[in-house]
């Protein structure tokens, strides 16, 4: 089976794509997230670079109270120098007041830095899902990916605004203050470095553990959202089978897991920052007991003394604060590697090199020799097609009868004329929306072609193939503002005229005109305001305002009433004329009128004709139809 324009197999993993069970799940390389870090920031390297200027003031004004004690104590206070204690005092104010302008400036500009950085990263894993193929939503819960986006976001944003500035800050300041002790007096400064062996063994172990109880804590954070936005889509679902208990004793036991994630953390914390905070006494305690009695010996002066006691806060605070931002680390590292895996994942659909544009298009449409089976385990959006194994025997022609291929669409051939309306029909799981997919490149074959005015789609753009072509799904999905809104979300530039225009010409103007605000009035999230029939109708105006060549109508009347399926009716009369289109049903009145009636079975066209000669025929349609027939008259 051969596949042209260097697009992915369908649902295969392209050159460099993460495993698809979930977006952004594989672990990525500590280099490969540090340079996605840098990469952030680098639009705003200037005021990094400011920011990085202002932590190093900020740190040095911090570290000059306890040395300034020091000497006030041994210079001035001792001594009975009032003029040099006056200095020392001065001197004091000077640094506090330098740290308040640095801190402050660090602050707003990391802030600031930090804010923008994630404004961009939000609008690029937007963008980047927006470009995503079909198949990826199939094989990734959208909660997942709103997971991404909210919490994964917010623990990153926690690393970028507030664990940057800790590790810089404390990293100087623990610098700072060591290089000070030493320099104070070495012997002091080695009785309190004889507690970094054991803090040191602590922390590496703290580490490691707390690695992988992050990491959990973010899987199992996105399992939570995913299932929340999945009970709240199908809320109407679980209210009509009165399944409200089995749903919440499901997310309670998600939430469990959540909680049991989550305390593997608070176990972790709880055994590590007391110790630190035991060893910081006992290191004080031991300065205390042997500087203590060096000053009485008069070997060390009491301003080194107090000094010392001062930096000592001084020097396990920074390491509290490392520890304390390992755990921030981990869990914006754990939302890094999910990040960066979901924008590292290589969209199936993608225009080749070179590929053209499709320019005005007649509506010609040809399927030669096309075969198309989905990935293994992997379900169509619709339809109920399952995947199939591309080791089979069909290798080659894509026709071949190896019980491992399981074709969705097996060597169709058609050509559908400028103008014409083709039905498609046949039972559930025949190919019917399979063959719908490719006329839209949702999908290519893995073998044969698809062609519009006698150009393969491989070789030409998307955006060209796609701003000439109008779908109406079985259900008419609306976005939440007005009826105005959703009409026109395909020629936004469309005039009050033109709407109410394309409203009429499907029979939606009356209705709407009813509606408390006419064209103005909200549909709610989904179009929930509307019954079905008029959200349908809503979705051909959609369709006829952005005048597509290609129309496809998916079940357009499946999910409404008699009385709404007979303005639909008409409705559809106006949308398909002088078009290309391929309807879809099972109602088979929706399908009598068409130019032609293709019968799908089992991946393969059993029989294709108008109306009345598939009737004479006395095959696979004119059964369908009699079982119809007979439904309809019951």
């Amino acid at each position: 089976m051969s596949a042209r324009g260097g697009t992915a197999t369908p649902g295969g993993a392209a050159q460099g794509e993460v495993p698809r069970s979930e977006a952004g799940s594989s672990a990525l390389p500590m280099s490969r997230k540090l340079r996605g870090l840098s990469d952030l920031l680098r639009p705003y390297r200037g005021r990094v670079v400011l920011a990085l200027l202002s932590l190093v003031l900020a740190t040095a004004a911090s570290l000059a109270p306890p040395y300034l004690a020091k000497l006030a104590i041994d210079n001035a206070i001792v001594p009975g120098d009032a003029g040099a204690l006056d200095l020392i005092v001065a001197a004091f104010i000077g640094s506090a007041l330098l740290y308040w302008a640095a801190t402050y400036a660090q602050t707003y500009l990391v802030g600031w830095v930090g804010q923008r950085a994630l404004q961009d990263l939000r609008v690029r894993i937007f963008a980047h899902v927006q470009n995503q193929s079909i198949g990826f939503f199939s094989r990734n819960k959208t909660g997942v990916l709103i997971s991404r986006m909210t919490n994964d976001i917010q623990a990153l944003d926690q690393l970028v605004t507030d664990g940057v500035v800790s590790l810089f800050s404390s990293t100087l300041t623990l610098i700072g203050v060591v290089v000070i002790l030493v320099l104070l007096d070495a012997k002091l400064a080695l009785v309190t470095f004889l507690t970094l062996p054991v803090l040191g063994a602590a922390s590496i172990v703290f580490r490691y553990y707390a690695r992988g109880a992050y990491r959990h804590v973010r899987e199992k954070i996105a399992n939570v959202t995913a299932y929340l936005q999945e009970s709240l889509s199908g809320v109407r679902v679980i209210r009509a089978f009165a399944q409200e208990p089995r749903h919440l004793k499901r997310f309670d036991e998600l939430n469990d897991e959540h909680r049991a994630a989550n305390m593997r953390t608070v176990y972790l914390n709880a055994a590590y920052f007391p110790g630190v905070e035991l060893l910081s006494s006992l290191a004080t305690g031991m300065i205390l007991l042997y500087g203590g009695y060096q000053v009485i010996d008069g070997n060390v002066t009491i301003g080194v003394l107090v000094a010392f006691i001062g930096y000592l806060q001084s020097f396990f605070d920074p390491i509290q604060q490392l520890s304390n931002l390992y755990a921030t680390y981990q869990q914006g590292m754990a939302a890094l590697e999910k990040i960066f895996g979901l924008l590292g994942t290589a969209p199936d659909m993608k225009d080749r090199e070179g590929a053209q544009d499709l320019g005005q298009i007649r509506g010609d449409i040809e399927l030669e020799r096309v075969s198309f089976c989905y990935d293994p385990g992997v379900e169509a959006a619709a339809g109920g097609e399952t995947g199939c194994d591309l080791e089979g025997d069909g290798a080659g022609d894509g026709v071949g009868d190896g019980e491992r291929v399981q074709w969705a669409l097996r060597d169709v051939s058609i050509r559908v004329p400028a103008g014409e309306t083709l039905a498609l029909v046949g039972e559930t799981g025949a190919g019917k929306s399979t063959l719908a997919k490719l006329v839209a490149r949702f999908y290519d074959p893995q073998s044969g072609a698809v062609k519009v005015d006698g150009q393969d789609l491989r070789d030409v753009t998307q955006k060209s193939l796609r701003r000439q072509l109008g779908i109406v799904p079985q259900e008419g999905y609306l976005f939440s503002g007005s009826v105005r809104d959703n009409i026109a979300f395909g020629r936004p530039q469309a005039t009050d005229v033109e709407i109410a225009a394309a409203a009429a010409a499907v029979g939606a103007h009356d209705f709407v005109m009813r509606l408390p605000q006419g064209y103005d009035t909200d549909v709610g999230e989904r179009g929930s305001r509307l019954s079905a029939g008029q959200r349908q109708l809503v979705a051909l105006a959609r369709a006829l305002i952005a005048d597509p060549r290609i129309l496809i109508l998916d079940e357009a009347t499946a999910n409404v009433d008699v009385r709404s399926e007979v303005a639909i009716e008409h409705g559809l009369h106006r949308l398909l004329a002088g078009r290309t289109a391929i309807v879809i049903a099972h109602r088979l009145s929706t399908v009598m009128n068409a130019d032609r009636i293709a019968v799908l079975d089992g991946g393969r066209i059993a029989e294709i004709g108008t109306h009345d000669e598939l009737i004479e025929a006395g095959g696979v349609y004119s059964k369908l139809y009699r079982e119809w027939s007979e439904l309809a008259a019951a």
